[in-house]
């Protein structure tokens, strides 16, 4: 299939991004890697009158450390963030996350930044984002501002992201010491959206008491859902089966994924039970 037609965009600085999506809005799109925007422009579920490519703007690819954990440029690859020391030491959880991303070809030329915004319940990295409580930072020509997570993702494929703005930097907590992580996902074959994720943060004491717990489910509701409700019932505790079995529990009570051509909810909802324990233990196997 092809795309339909659209003017296309080449910008070199941010401020003519910016003032591309000031004059176009909710007629633009923007082009960073493709993987997500390209097969929809393909079957024409996106038709967008103008297509920005902010692929040469080289200010927007980076990985750095703050005081308080990482901060990672929109444009950077998801297989830069694979490789990178610095985010496997520093924020275990999405170096362990982006590798389930699709296959390599795509975390080749697939974002940060581009994952975010296209939202998708069932992708990784809104996950991630989700279960660490981080922040993305978005810019237009009236200014800046910080979205939390739980602010940001605000149903299937929609985020709180204003036409007229562009994501340009995430910011991820530095996992605390004696953290141990762990993602565990179903999904048809490998390389395919997740029928059902979990993305677990566990940080412990020197008694082995749970002192952080950061949970988040993707694949069961319109945005990756926070589980709250089970992280406060870790804390404060020494992990074992029991409290495993009860966070699992106190998780899905509520939980109604709806059905799909590939999974029934209640599947979903059982398999969600399952995965939440059995990343906590392998969250305590990796502390």
């Amino acid at each position: 299939m092809k795309p339909p037609r659209f003017a296309y965009h080449d910008p070199v600085t941010r401020s003519e991004v910016l003032s591309l999506l000031e004059d176009y809005g909710d007629e633009a799109k923007v082009l960073a890697g493709g993987q997500s925007l390209v097969p929809l422009l393909n079957m024409r579920l996106a038709q967008p009158a103008h297509l920005v490519d902010i692929n040469r703007l080289p200010d927007l690819s980076y990985i750095r450390e703050v005081d308080n954990g990482l901060v990672i440029g929109a444009l950077t690859r998801q297989r830069d963030i694979e490789r990178s020391a610095l985010v496997q030491s520093r924020c275990p959880l999405l170096a362990r996350a982006i590798s389930f991303i699709g296959h390599a070809p795509i975390r080749s030329r697939g974002t940060i930044g581009g994952s975010l915004v296209h939202a998708d319940p069932a992708a990784e990295l809104p996950a991630v984002l989700q279960a660490l409580g981080g922040h993305v930072r978005v810019e237009s020509l009236a200014g800046s501002r910080e979205i939390p997570a739980q602010e940001f993702f605000v149903g299937p494929l929609e985020t709180s992201l204003t036409s007229q703005e562009l994501l340009t930097e995430v910011w991820l907590p530095a996992a605390p010491a004696f953290s141990g992580v762990a993602f565990v996902e179903v999904s048809r074959r490998h390389g395919d959206y997740a029928l059902v994720g979990i993305a677990a943060q566990l940080t412990m004491d020197k008694d082995s008491t749970i002192t952080m717990a950061c949970l988040a489910l993707m694949g069961v509701a319109e945005t990756p859902l926070r589980l709250y409700e089970a992280e406060a019932a870790l804390v404060g505790k020494r992990p074992d089966e029991q409290l495993f079995n009860a966070a699992a529990e106190l998780s899905i009570t509520n939980l109604d994924p709806e059905a799909d051509l590939h999974a029934s909810g209640e599947y979903r909802r059982a398999v969600a039970g399952v995965l939440i324990n059995r990343a906590l233990h392998m969250a305590v196997d990796h502390a």
